[in-house]
């Protein structure tokens, strides 16, 4: 939340719900979403990968994130390559707190709407 705004990432929104999902950053600025799926690929379960980039220029911000299906897989993914090259960096990984994140929004959201409507009733 800055400045009294939520930023809500339009296109994590349509990952699963249910997934385990990492924290990808220091991504150097080769690293693309091709080559986390390439990399990631290897992992069965693996099911959509993001590098996440600027609007305008189309540069990564540096940071991304990784979906899996399995605990098992994601945990696997965490230990063979938190601190392993990916790209020119190496990649840092640390389980996202999407979930947490997501439920605030619903949060802010909500009590907006509350204070909208009893803004209304007020001005009635």
């Amino acid at each position: 939340m800055a400045g009294g705004q939520v930023w809500e990432d339009e296109t994590l929104a349509e990952w699963p719900e249910d997934d385990y999902r990492l924290f990808a950053g220091n991504l150097g600025p080769d690293v693309t979403t091709e080559m986390l799926e390439q990399v990631f690929g290897k992992f069965p379960t693996m099911q959509r990968a993001l590098v996440v980039v600027e609007k305008k220029s189309g540069k990564s911000k540096g940071y991304g994130f990784l979906s899996f299906a399995s605990p098992d897989d994601f945990l696997a993914a965490w230990r063979e390559f938190n601190g392993k090259y990916v790209g020119s960096r190496p990649i840092m990984l640390r389980k996202s707190t999407w979930k947490k994140r997501d439920a605030d929004i619903r949060k802010v959201k909500r009590l907006d709407k509350r204070a909208f409507i009893e803004f209304k009733s007020r001005r009635k």
